[in-house]
């Protein structure tokens, strides 16, 4: 490993992007592992004969034991320092893990049940926080300036859009041989993400530098310093924002085969190239966003998102459904529709992970801790607490209206209408309430200079004599053609 220095907190340097490109890697596998997990594993093991009521229930007690992971692991990432660095072990061991929870739970078909699904899904998910963590906490000591960081944040997002439309299009370039959603499709796609995990992730070790702050050494933390970080007022805010945003725009994840295909019309294949709309506007509005918030601000800009989300979720249920034998242009105002909402929706993590990376030095400048992989593991957890809840709550709703998710099963209208006021109401007013939230948010541009330059004061950091910050791994292209 080669080490390198030297970069000054006040000076806003964009992260090279071959740098950024091999860092973002992992969030191709990524992506597709929680598409896999979030859409189709329910409905995968509903229709192996699992009551949606079971279903739910494993699901969502596996989300609530999760929460408590993501907690403990930003504590022992932040208190980490090895010869190769900070972050890249974390990487480089949750990729087992998750490699062996996905052959488990979609290519071995030695355990069908709850007990064994819920084991499973702990696997997964534990290497999964693993990785996704560390990604998260990784990107914020890649970029430092408060601009810089929607733009990076934003560019991983849009590598994420990489993986879920690759998995989508595969009915495509396999002459539908391997279709998302389908039963016997499911161990192929469980050996695509086996493999792509460890290429990823090596690719991501390889070539990324991990950056070590001068005071890892001296750090000592207590529940103390951690509450003081929790508390400021701006992480408060984040927590319940992300919170609620997670409720909302992830309400129609594990009803959405289910509302598409019974509601819309649509036959399963078709259902998973939908997805391509809602997964690929990310590519185009991840960038967008990025702009807007560089010019508003991210908070505004997600409230912005937030309003247009509302109208586009809305539109979305007002398209008529197709029927049989329909066609590429019947379909097209689904797709426009589908489009337009995953738009909006492409605003939401990359901001909110960019907002936690400026109170990392709020948190850094007021307690002289480097809080970093806590208090992104405060915002990973909120996701994983909403994708619980809205799991064990839709679920059983879906029951009681008699809605029955089973494979070849036709539903009452009375059912179908259930399932529609579910995908319709519950996303729409939650993703008000989270925008709601950020009124009063105060950690913009100015107050982030005034902080950064705060922390050079205190550190004695100036342009004439800059203290080390160390890297390991390879030397950044930036630095290499200066």
């Amino acid at each position: 490993m080669t080490t390198d220095a030297q970069i000054s907190s006040t000076t806003e340097r964009p992260a090279p992007l071959p740098t950024v490109t091999a860092f973002g890697m992992p969030g191709i596998p990524i992506a597709g592992l929680l598409l896999i997990l979030a859409v189709y594993v329910p409905r995968y093991y509903v229709g192996l004969g699992i009551s949606f009521a079971v279903v739910g229930a494993a699901i969502g007690t596996v989300r609530v034991l999760d929460i408590f992971l993501d907690p403990a692991l930003g504590l022992m990432m932040d208190r980490t320092k090895t010869p190769i660095g900070r972050y890249r072990p974390w990487m480089l061991l949750g990729a087992p893990s998750t490699m062996l929870g996905v052959y488990k739970l979609l290519v071995s078909h030695g355990t069908v049940g709850a007990p064994g699904l819920i084991l499973w899904l702990l696997v997964t998910y534990a290497g999964y926080s693993m990785v996704a963590l560390t990604l998260a906490s990784w990107a914020a000591t890649l970029a430092t300036g408060y601009n810089d960081r929607s733009r990076i944040y934003g560019w991983i997002q849009g590598m994420t859009v990489l993986g879920s439309v690759g998995l989508l299009t595969l009915p495509l370039y396999t002459h539908g041989a391997v279709v998302v959603g389908k039963a016997a499709s499911m161990p192929t796609i469980g050996w695509i993400l086996i493999i792509a995990f460890p290429v990823a992730v090596c690719i991501a070790a390889l070539f990324t530098p991990d950056r070590i702050r001068p005071t890892a050494d001296r750090q000592r933390f207590s529940p103390r310093d951690y509450w003081k970080a929790i508390s400021l007022p701006a992480m408060r805010r984040i927590i319940l924002a992300d919170l609620i945003l997670t409720l909302g725009a992830g309400a129609t994840g594990p009803i959405y085969v289910f509302f598409f295909k019974d509601a819309k019309g649509f036959n399963v294949r078709d259902v998973g190239l939908l997805l391509i709309a809602y997964i690929g506007a990310g590519l185009v509005g991840a960038p967008f966003w990025g702009r807007v918030a560089h010019r508003l601000g991210k908070h505004r800009t997600v409230q912005i998102a937030c309003v247009c989300y509302a109208i586009a979720q809305t539109g979305l249920m007002a398209i008529p459904r197709v029927w049989p034998g329909y066609g590429f242009i019947d379909a097209l105002p689904t797709i426009g529709g589908m489009f337009a909402v995953g738009f909006m929706v492409s605003a939401f993590i990359p901001l909110v992970r960019a907002m936690v990376a400026d109170v990392v030095d709020e948190a850094r400048l007021l307690t002289g801790q480097d809080l970093n992989s806590l208090l992104y593991s405060m915002v990973t957890t909120t996701t994983k607490f909403g994708t619980a809840i809205i799991v064990t709550i839709i679920f059983p709703i879906l029951a009681m209206v008699g809605y029955n998710g089973k494979e070849g099963v036709v539903n009452t209208p009375h059912a179908i209408f259930g399932l529609e006021m579910c995908y319709l109401f519950a996303p729409i007013i939650l993703v008000f309430l989270g925008g709601g939230v950020l009124f009063g948010y105060n950690l913009d541009a100015e107050r982030h200079s005034e902080v950064l330059a705060a922390l050079d004061e205190r550190e004695g950091r100036t342009d004439e004599a800059a203290a080390l910050e160390t890297y390991t791994g390879p030397t950044p292209m930036s630095e290499a053609a200066t």
